[in-house]
């Protein structure tokens, strides 16, 4: 009887000994947890789900086990109890892996399923749809962005930062339309331009039209630098003209005749004289008081 319970007791060791061999996280399981942040380092918003679906996906199948994503690694039944219990381990460290790469706005969407399969189905079923609005959005604004008041590089730097953001929610444009969408964003004063470039007969790159652009912006102030400086030139030799022509100039007019010229002079010259002369004084009446006779011519005493 001892001999056959120390025997049973060694196979039970046994058996749970292997269990718990079994059950060791898979070195590759271990690797992706540990390094999931590092491989993603997309946390997932509603704007970039494309770009972090792409991510995870590639990271988990590379190890073996996007079959845990797709549904197609399903749960064993409950009588094989050891390879159920072996998938939950696994399943679950995934499940954590995915969690740690979701933004905090996004957590409620997930925060009560159990498995990787069930949040990578929920997701998609939610995020999708939004994606594909926020790709109709960017690429509208794409097509009405203007040039406006920003300088060649902040026109540049917003263009290149919607054509980021599109390819982030799994969608792209193509070079050609980016440049037509560039072209015609652009003020007037840069027609010629964009005429040069319409009418060249070989493909440019967009690196190479950044280049050009910049160069134009360049030269487009200096022109209007200079037009600037020659306007200001011709408003004030304007000016002065008008100034020596409102002066009063006396040989125009009635005094350029010379023979008025002369009878005011000799006027002037009679002026003179006339006021150099002394004034003779006239007698007043000591009678009457008036100007013009002496007492003795006074009519009053004749009466």
């Amino acid at each position: 009887m001892g001999d056959e319970a120390s025997v049973r007791s060694h196979r039970q060791q046994s058996t749970i000994s292997g269990q718990d061999t079994d059950l060791v996280i898979p070195i590759h399981l271990k690797f992706l947890i540990s390094n999931i942040k590092n491989l993603v380092p997309t946390i997932l918003t509603i704007e970039n789900y494309s770009i972090w679906k792409l991510q995870i996906y590639q990271h988990f199948a590379a190890n073996g086990y996007d079959g845990h994503l797709s549904g197609i690694i399903i749960c064993p039944s409950a009588t094989d109890a050891l390879g159920q219990t072996r998938w939950r381990l696994i399943d679950r460290n995934l499940v954590s892996a995915l969690l740690s790469t979701i933004s905090l706005g996004i957590l409620p969407y997930v925060i009560s399923l159990h498995t990787a399969h069930d949040i990578w189905i929920s997701l998609e079923r939610r995020l999708q749809p939004k994606n594909r609005l926020r790709v109709i959005q960017l690429k509208n604004e794409l097509h009405q962005i203007r040039m406006a008041d920003r300088t060649m590089q902040q026109y540049l730097d917003q263009i290149k930062k919607l054509e980021d953001n599109i390819a982030a929610a799994g969608s792209t444009v193509d070079t050609e339309d980016i440049i037509l969408y560039i072209l015609n964003g652009l003020p007037t004063g840069y027609n010629s331009f964009k005429t040069t470039i319409r009418a060249s007969l070989q493909p440019i790159s967009l690196d190479d039209l950044y280049s050009l652009l910049s160069r134009e912006e360049i030269n487009l102030q200096h022109q209007m630098l200079q037009d600037s400086q020659q306007s200001e030139t011709t408003a004030l030799f304007s000016n002065r003209s008008n100034n020596y022509r409102g002066r009063p100039n006396k040989s125009h007019g009635k005094n350029s005749n010379p023979r008025f010229q002369q009878v005011e002079r000799q006027q002037q010259i009679s002026e003179v004289h006339n006021s150099a002369r002394p004034q003779q004084s006239r007698p007043i009446c000591q009678i009457c008081g008036k100007i013009g006779h002496t007492a003795g011519n006074c009519c009053i005493v004749k009466t």
